[in-house]
This record gives structure tokens, sequence and C-alpha cells, in this order.
């Protein structure tokens, strides 16, 4: 199920399903750790995976078909987090597990996820967008680590050990200082750089991984900002997933974003996850943190 690698790129040393591995410390608990190398604050799209793995530990042949999360806290790097997952409920059809999060003593994360017994039932879904081929696009990574050889910055080793999704843009990106004012709208096929295996589970993780990604730039892209410009602030605050249909996350897909709205420092993002084959596999909803920061008096 390994997709070919482009022969410019360097895979990394560790595969996805290797760093979001968790260690059971009792029956509800467990302990994940952050990839060396990462500083300031933990990429939210590892605590939703981690936290949807943990919950999977205490769930039996059924599938999460949606999950809902907040993030509370800042997640430190530097110090494992332990997940402490509450068997809510299991039912004839759904199982419903929630998850805690904590570090220093802490909730830094919360997580309600929903699990099915597979099922056969009515079906229709929205059609994929149009959108040009990815093999005819460029490599996120690859642009953004010529950028700092260019620039001469210390990042490249950084950029290595954390970019295990590889992302290939259709719209321009909402980058640099002051960047144009742009729709907020944005496409971009993406897919895991290393081998995710053969169960379900673990592709949804890695799905759920990687839907973090870009997604609150959306809601930005109107306003002439980037995460760059001075004095920008931005976080997430919540998430939200959908799962349709299996797949296999290893092949590409086309993740299509758009934000409807912002306002009061928020701003709301959407976004629909398609095979090649047109399927759609994952919905996503998620409002972040968006302002400028006053300047210091």
């Amino acid at each position: 199920m390994a997709a070919a690698q482009s022969q410019s790129q360097k895979a990394p040393t560790k595969t996805l399903v290797d760093t979001l591995r968790l260690e059971r410390l009792e029956v509800n608990l467990f302990r994940g750790t952050t990839p060396e190398g990462r500083s300031g604050r933990i990429y939210g799209g590892q605590v939703i995976a981690q936290s949807l793995l943990a919950a999977y530990e205490t769930v039996e042949e059924r599938v999460c078909h949606s999950l809902h999360c907040y993030f509370i806290r800042p997640g430190d790097p530097r110090v494992p987090i332990v997940f402490e997952v509450d068997r809510s409920r299991d039912g004839g059809s759904f199982t419903t597990r929630r998850v805690i999060a904590v570090q220093h003593g802490q909730q830094i994360f919360n997580l309600a996820a929903s699990f099915q017994a597979p099922e056969q039932g009515f079906e229709h879904q929205a059609q994929m967008p149009d959108a040009p081929s990815p093999e005819g696009l460029r490599d996120e990574w690859a642009e953004e680590l010529e950028r700092l050889k260019a620039a001469g910055e210390a990042e490249i080793d950084w950029m290595d050990k954390v970019r295990p999704i590889e992302i290939r843009n259709i719209e321009p990106r909402n980058d640099g200082v002051a960047p144009p004012k742009m729709d907020p709208y944005q496409r971009l096929w993406f897919r895991s750089r290393t081998p995710v295996g053969s169960e379900e589970r673990m592709h949804q993780v890695v799905m759920a991984y990687a839907s973090d990604m870009s997604l609150l730039g959306t809601a930005v892209r109107p306003h002439g900002v980037s995460w760059r410009t001075p004095g920008f602030q931005s976080a997430s605050l919540d998430h939200a997933m959908w799962f349709h249909h299996p797949t296999n996350f290893e092949d590409w897909h086309l993740y299509v974003q758009d934000s409807p709205s912002a306002s009061g420092g928020r701003g709301f993002n959407r976004g629909g996850i398609y095979r090649q084959d047109g399927v759609l596999v994952a919905s996503v909803a998620q409002e972040g943190l968006m302002r400028m920061r006053k300047p210091k008096a």
C-alpha cells in the first residue's frame, strides 16, 4: 500500500505511525511523546491523532465516524502527554469515548469520539471540485526548504523531522510578512510520506493528524496577513471531523477548504477530503483564534 516517494525528497527517519505510538500505563491510561526537535508548542494535529488512537485502544470491532475536540492550553513538546480515556458508553450500534490529554497536572486538550458497527444505508455526497493532478504540482516541504536555504535560516533540521505529510498546494500559499489578500478558499493534495499499514483506524488517525494542517490559514487569506506577520496571533480553538468512507491515506487526497466567516477574533473553517476517484471520505470543521496583538507601550 506504500505510496511512491519522489526521488528528490528525503522521507522521515521514523514513520508517523511510530511517532504517534502510545504506551499503555493502565487499562484506560496512555502516554505519548512529541518528536525531538519540536520547539514552542505541540502541533495540534498530533494531539488529535494520539487522543483518537487512545480512544481506539479501548474499542473493539467498531470504526470512528466522528470526533469533536477542544484545544485548552498549548502543549509542551518537552514532556510526555498522558491520555485518560473515559468509556462513556458501549451501545448496541454505537460506542462513545471521551479522552482528556494532560501535561503538568492540567488539561491541555479534550476529545469526544463516537464509533459505529459497520452498517449499510442511504448514500449521497457533494461532488469533488475540479483540480489539477498532484503530479504536476510542487511539494510544499521542498519549496520551504529552498526558501530557508536561500535565506540562510537554521530551521531545516526541524522541518525534516516534522513534515511526515506531503502537501502540494493548488492555490498560492498565504505566506510572507504582508501577503496579498486572497479569497477564503484553497485546495491542496496531501498524503502520508511513510507507510501507514493495513488497519483502517490508523489511516483515520494519520488523516486526523494531517487535517489540522493549513485549515486555520483559510480564514486568514482575505486579510493580508500570515503567521509570519509581526504581531499576528493564531491558534486552533476546536476541531471536528466526520469519517464517511474507508480510505488509504498513503494515496493522494484532495483537501478542499473554505472559510464562510470570521468575527470576534475568531475564524471559522470547513474542509472536505476526497479520494482521487472522487469519493468524499471525510469532512472537517474548525474555529481558530486570529488577532493582531497590540504593540507593547
